[in-house]
């Protein structure tokens, strides 16, 4: 009977997360530890790995230039990632207080920018940035400017192109964070005679906190790391993480510091998940 017991528990559970976990160890878990493997190794003269122990990848991120360059990144990443919030966050609200019918659509409006392909989204940026593009005109014409400004290839549009990139990622947890909280609870906040903003910072924030640290990790993560839209608006005068990293597996071949930099990265994502994991507990506060 308990072998019959056994089977009847253990079966239907292998069924449903044994395929997912033969995916997560074939195209996560082993590419991740070839990954740290490889950024212990050398780099060969022509390029190749040489499968011999060494540190100076790890050493090489703390030379000056790299160390910029890391320093630059987390400082984007920080930047993309608060103006995410901040501008996400008042739209999520606004949403989330809605009906449902028209919370739908303005959801939609949202992920519509996810239906387009993203070079496409990115180059629309440089036609209206360029110097005779109509953003150049309009300060020319209102009388603001009298010569075109130089925004192209820029830190200030590669911020604005991250920002656009990442702002549904915002919002969208947010969105169900909020929407998921009672009314009840803001109800008895006005019946107690708190004010709008005593209530906001002292039951919505609090209770929507989950939400927008789940935001900052959505958000942070691929800032840190991308590089399509540096490569794009920045065109090679940018540089992040994400590009050193790309032209470390490319044109340069030098995997071994490739291999380091994606751990820092690994590292990051670890921390920020790890953090998460200790304020998740919030969530017990949350009344759906």
């Amino acid at each position: 009977m308990k072998k019959n017991k056994f089977k009847q528990n253990t079966l239907p559970a292998l069924a449903m997360a044994g395929p997912v976990s033969l995916w997560m160890i074939l195209f996560v878990t082993l590419p991740m530890l070839y990954i740290i493997y490889i950024s212990f190794m050398s780099r060969g003269i022509f390029g190749d790995v040489v499968y011999e122990f060494s540190l100076d990848s790890y050493k090489t991120l703390l030379d000056s230039t790299y160390f910029k360059v890391i320093v630059k990144s987390m400082k984007a990443a920080f930047i993309t990632t608060l103006l995410c919030i901040l501008i996400g966050y008042p739209f999520a609200y606004y949403i989330a207080k809605q009906p449902k019918e028209v919370a739908s659509k303005l959801i939609m409006l949202v992920m519509i920018p996810f239906w387009t392909n993203s070079l496409m989204r990115l180059n629309s940026w440089l036609l209206l940035f360029q110097t005779s593009g109509p953003v150049n005109n309009f300060l020319q014409n209102a009388g603001f400017i009298d010569s075109p400004i130089s925004f192209v290839y820029t830190d200030g549009l590669v911020m604005i192109g991250m920002i656009t990139n990442m702002l549904p990622f915002a919002v969208l947890p947010m969105y169900s964070s909020i929407e998921k909280l009672s009314k009840s609870l803001l109800e008895a906040s006005a019946d107690l005679g708190a004010s709008r903003s005593t209530t906001f910072f002292n039951i919505t924030l609090p209770l929507t906190f989950p939400g927008i640290f789940s935001s900052i990790i959505l958000v942070f993560i691929p800032s840190l790391g991308i590089y399509t839209v540096t490569d794009m608006l920045g065109g090679g005068k940018v540089l992040y993480i994400g590009n050193i990293i790309k032209n470390q597996f490319g044109a340069i071949r030098n995997w071994p510091l490739g291999a380091a930099l994606s751990v820092l990265l690994i590292v990051i994502t670890g921390l920020l998940i790890f953090i998460y994991t200790r304020f998740a507990k919030i969530e017990d506060m949350e009344v759906v």
